[in-house]
């Protein structure tokens, strides 16, 4: 027998002849059992490398992401705090007129809601679906420290008449079930009537659309910008002489050792009507001293601080994309007989495709999903759907309509992202 080792524990045994014999480690066993059980141990390392990294990710990514997910559906505050008039509406049918035992349970769920000092609650969830109801339920909350007696329907709408409204019963119909779908039909201009049939919103309320409409475009314009501004850089950088190409590459990567909040500021101090550019115009006879541009506080002010924000995030992987061409096959196009513009068209502008996919992808997602700039430079018609969800989560605490915005936008990258593999190829980006 001739053996040969595998690792220090392990060997082939074979015959002289190597043929007939079934192959073993140096201890007996079977060689194709040690292969899988060290196969198993490898994999096993690497699971226990990676698990810090996959925790990390559980804990600051998936579970916050979940959480959010779930809030955008999930709304206990009326059906937790109002349980026996939730009771009557899981009993009846949509369109059931209140009756007496509807009003002594409402009665009975309010006084316990303004002891538990939880009322305010239960009228910010209905609030969400009915304007003016928070301050319907404090007020009565606070009239029925007292107690109510019977018939509970003439107590109540001697407290406030709104407790008639057939629009106040619907709304509580949708909100004693915890889980509901309305924050998402808000998202969406839409809304139930009292019949439980969905419907736009008033046209003067109409918002979240529009929002989302004006997310996209504006992000899609300032990716086009940056691909605009960024494309002869990145060319620039990857032909001029290594140390021009460093001196231009730091003046590139210069925004990135700057505070956002300070280049935003920057932006503002120069845009603005008595600032530098205004003033310059002025000094060289553009416009006049009374014909100052507004490209602050609007989507002027916002699509030009965001795309000089952004710009290196195109800037970059174009620049490695470019970098790796080699100059000869330009060149070889040139002596076969191709112009210029023949030769960067069909000859080296596709090689730089899978950069200018991976910076457009960069730049589209990041312009989605910004606050702080279109916050500050924006004005009322500069803001994105980003500073609406800020608005909700910090300003009204209607976290739940926050959420289902926020689902809404990460649900319309993902549907772009998918599009943009289908039709490009996920595989053809290259970030370096």
């Amino acid at each position: 027998m001739a053996n040969v080792a595998l690792d220090p524990h392990a060997a082939i045994a074979t015959t002289a002849s190597g043929v007939g014999a079934a192959l073993t480690t140096a201890d007996g066993k079977p060689l194709a059992r040690a292969l899988a059980r060290s196969q198993r141990r490898a994999r096993r390392r690497a699971f226990l490398l990676v698990l810090p990294l996959l925790a990390f990710i559980l804990v600051t990514f998936v579970i916050p992401i979940g959480q959010m997910l779930q809030r955008s559906f999930y709304n206990d505050g009326f059906s937790r705090n109002m349980p026996q008039v939730s009771a009557w509406f899981a009993a009846t049918e949509r369109g059931t007129d209140p009756d007496e035992a509807a009003w002594a349970a409402l009665a009975a769920d309010l006084t316990a809601a303004a002891e538990a000092r939880t009322i305010g609650m239960v009228g910010t969830r209905i609030n969400y679906d009915l304007s003016g109801a928070r301050s319907l339920f404090t007020s009565t909350g606070r009239a029925l420290r007292g107690g109510l007696e019977p018939p509970y329907r003439e107590a109540l709408l001697g407290i406030n008449e709104g407790w008639d409204n057939p629009m106040l019963w619907s709304a509580m119909r949708e909100a004693s079930r915890p889980y509901t779908a309305n924050f998402y039909l808000a998202a969406l201009d839409r809304t139930r009537d009292e019949d439980g049939r969905i419907r736009q919103v008033d046209e003067r309320q109409q918002v979240y659309v529009m929002l989302f409409m004006r997310t996209f475009w504006l992000s899609l314009l300032i990716t086009g910008l940056t691909f605009l501004l960024g494309f002869p850089i990145a060319h620039l950088l990857a032909t001029l002489p290594m140390r021009k190409s460093n001196l231009l590459m730091i003046l590139v990567l210069l925004p990135f050792w700057t505070s956002l909040l300070v280049r935003t500021t920057s932006w503002m101090v120069l845009l603005q009507q008595q600032g530098v550019v205004n003033d310059i115009l002025v000094w060289l006879g553009v416009i006049g001293h009374d014909q100052r541009l507004q490209m602050i506080y609007n989507q002027t002010g916002t699509i030009i601080a965001m795309t000089h924000i952004l710009l290196p995030f195109m800037v970059l992987p174009l620049y490695s994309v470019m970098r790796t061409i080699n100059p000869s096959y330009v060149r070889a196009a040139r002596s076969l007989g191709a112009t210029s513009w023949t030769a960067f068209r069909r000859v080296y502008f596709p090689q730089t495709l899978p950069g200018l996919g991976a910076g457009a992808l960069l730049v589209f997602i990041l312009a989605v999903g910004y606050y702080i700039t279109p916050a500050l430079v924006g004005g009322s018609s500069g803001q994105l759907i980003s500073n609406m969800i800020a608005m909700h989560m910090t300003s009204t605490l209607n976290w739940s309509m926050a959420a289902a915005l926020a689902a809404l936008l990460l649900a319309s990258v993902l549907v772009l992202y998918w599009l943009y593999d289908r039709l490009v190829g996920i595989d053809n980006l290259k970030l370096g």
